[in-house]
């Protein structure tokens, strides 16, 4: 299966950072990888500055000057965003795209309207939006091919994602980026 995301949902950002490190470990690259997660996770999990930190490689959410540290601070496009009917948010990679832009205004709207722009089934969508409400963290993969889809399923599996599932893309594959949609999803 070629042109495809993984998604698996986190219940702590210790175990996405992990994930994320384990990711970038495997030659993954950091415009591959997605992450949602809620800004209100606590103090415990991100810090709050006023200053930049960007010479210690960390990113800044834009409106709330929350920090990321460590490995989520490899990921590109990191910012704060308010997604209609959810909340404030941090967004990392593609899907941060995919939220600032038409996606949110669409006429699912909100996170269900990007994943579906992003190659996710309407009810897996629903589903996962569900999951972020409720404070969970999403963390999405590009994969090129079979070989990533598989090692991209074993990090989430073995990092303590939940709800693992994978879908084709409509877009981001670096190969081909006219290869058509594949219908077919895979749940764990």
């Amino acid at each position: 299966m070629a042109n495809t995301a993984v998604f698996g949902i986190y219940s702590n950002v210790r175990d996405v950072e992990r994930a994320v490190a384990d990711m970038k470990a495997a030659g993954f690259r950091n415009a591959d990888i997605s992450v949602l997660l809620p800004e209100n996770v606590g103090t415990k999990d991100l810090a709050f500055v006023k200053g930049t930190k960007a010479p210690e490689g960390t990113a800044t959410g834009a409106a709330s000057g929350a920090v990321i540290g460590g490995a989520l601070g490899w990921l590109l496009g990191i910012g704060a965003l308010a997604i209609p009917g959810l909340g404030p948010f941090i967004a990392a990679g593609p899907i941060m795209a995919a939220l600032s832009g038409v996606g949110v205004g669409g006429a699912l709207g909100g996170l269900t309207g990007a994943l579906v722009g992003m190659g996710i089934p309407e009810y897996e969508a629903k589903r996962y939006e569900g999951l972020v409400k409720d404070g969970g963290t999403l963390l999405s993969v590009h994969a090129d091919d079979a070989k990533w889809t598989e090692l991209a399923k074993e990090i989430l599996e073995r990092t303590g994602a939940s709800d693992i599932s994978s879908t084709g893309e409509t877009k981001g594959d670096y190969a081909n980026a006219e290869k058509p949609k594949e219908t077919t999803t895979v749940r764990y």
